[in-house]
C-alpha cells in the first residue's frame, strides 16, 4: 500500500461505535445522557469535596482526584465523538490524534496508580487507625497525587511519541472511538511486532503491581475487619471497601481487555464497545458508586446544594 504522509496537516478517520452501529441515533442519545451524567456527578462530587470542610481528609482528596481524572478522560473523547457524528465528519488531524492519545493514556495511567494509593489509604485507615494522620499526612497525600500525574504523563509521552513516529498507510481509518495504540498500530506500514510486544509487557508491568498492591491491601483489610468487635464498624468498613473494589473491577477489567489480552482475542467491534465502557460509562458510574453508599458524601452534597439554592433564592 502507498505510504500516507503523516504530517501535522494530515488526518485520520475515526470509525467509532456511532459509525459502526445498527442504531447510531439510539447509541448517540445514550452516550449523550451518560456524558451529561458523568459531568454532573463528577462535578457535584468535586464541588462537595472542595466546599465542605468535613471532607478535607486524605480519603476524599484522593476521591476528588479520581473524579477529576474521570471528568477529564471522558471530556477528551466524548464531545468530539458526538460532534463528529452530528456533523457527519469523523476526521482527526495527526496532531489532534497524538494529543488525544497522550491525554487518554495520561488519565488512564494516573487512575491506575491512584486506585492503588486509595487502597493503601483504606488499609491504613482500617488496619492502623491510630497512625492514620501520620502515615496519610497532607504532604504524603499530595505526594501520591503528584506521583500519579507525573509518572502517567511521562509514560504517556513516551508511548505517544513512539507510536506516532511510524509511517502510516493510505487506508487511515481507525476503527475505534479514539486514538489509542492498538488500533493505530494496525495502520502502520512497518513491522510493529516488537513494539506491540513492548506495549504488552509494559501494560502488564504497569497494571499488575498496582493490582497486586490493591489485592494485598484488601486481603489485610478483610482480615482486620473480620476480627472487629463492633458490627457497626465492620459494616461501615465493608461498605467503603466494596465501593472501591467495584470501581477497581471495572477499571482493571477494561484495561486488561484492551492492553493485556492479545489482539487476536478481541475484534475491533468489541474494542469499540469496551472503549465506550471505560471512557463514558465508568466515569458516569464511579461517583454514584462512591456517593450513594457514603453518608458523609451525601450529607455534604445536600448541605452544599442547600447553600447554593438559598443563595440563588436570595438573589431573585
Amino acid at each position: 500500500m502507498e505510504l500516507w504522509n503523516s504530517t501535522l496537516g494530515s488526518a485520520f478517520i475515526l470509525v467509532g461505535i456511532l459509525n459502526d452501529s445498527g442504531s447510531p441515533e439510539v447509541v448517540c442519545a445514550t452516550i449523550t445522557v451518560l456524558y451529561l451524567l458523568a459531568l454532573t456527578n463528577n462535578g457535584l462530587l468535586l464541588l462537595a469535596i472542595t466546599m465542605e470542610a468535613r471532607l478535607h481528609m486524605p480519603m476524599y482528596l484522593l476521591l476528588g482526584q479520581l473524579s477529576l481524572m474521570d471528568l477529564l478522560f471522558t471530556s477528551v473523547v466524548t464531545p468530539k465523538a458526538l460532534a463528529d457524528f452530528l456533523r457527519r465528519e469523523n476526521t482527526i488531524s495527526f496532531g489532534g490524534c497524538a494529543l488525544q492519545m497522550f491525554l487518554a493514556l495520561t488519565m488512564g495511567g494516573a487512575e491506575d496508580l491512584l486506585l492503588a494509593f486509595m487502597a493503601y489509604d483504606r488499609y491504613v485507615a482500617i488496619c492502623h487507625p491510630l497512625k492514620y494522620m501520620t502515615l496519610m499526612s497532607p504532604r504524603v497525600c499530595w505526594l501520591m497525587v503528584a506521583t500519579s500525574w507525573i509518572l502517567a504523563s511521562l509514560s504517556a509521552l513516551v508511548y505517544t511519541v513512539y507510536t506516532m513516529h511510524y509511517p502510516f498507510c493510505r487506508a487511515q481509518k481507525i476503527r475505534h472511538l479514539l486514538c489509542e495504540i492498538p488500533p493505530l498500530l494496525k495502520l502502520a506500514c512497518a513491522d510493529t511486532s516488537r513494539y506491540e510486544l513492548m506495549v504488552y509487557v509494559m501494560g502488564v508491568t504497569f497494571l499488575i503491581p498496582s493490582l497486586a498492591a490493591i489485592l494485598a491491601s484488601y486481603t489485610l483489610i478483610l482480615y482486620t475487619v473480620l476480627h472487629m468487635p463492633s458490627n457497626e464498624g465492620r459494616k461501615k468498613a465493608l461498605v467503603t471497601c466494596s465501593s472501591h473494589l467495584t470501581v477497581v473491577g471495572m477499571f482493571y477489567g477494561a484495561a486488561t481487555f484492551m492492553y493485556v489480552l492479545p489482539s487476536s482475542f478481541h475484534s475491533p467491534k468489541e474494542d469499540n464497545i469496551i472503549s465506550v465502557f471505560y471512557t463514558i460509562v465508568t466515569p458516569a458510574l464511579n461517583p454514584l458508586i462512591y456517593s450513594l453508599r457514603n453518608k458523609e458524601v451525601m450529607g455534604a452534597l445536600r448541605r452544599v446544594l442547600g447553600k447554593y439554592m438559598l443563595l440563588a433564592h436570595s438573589m431573585l
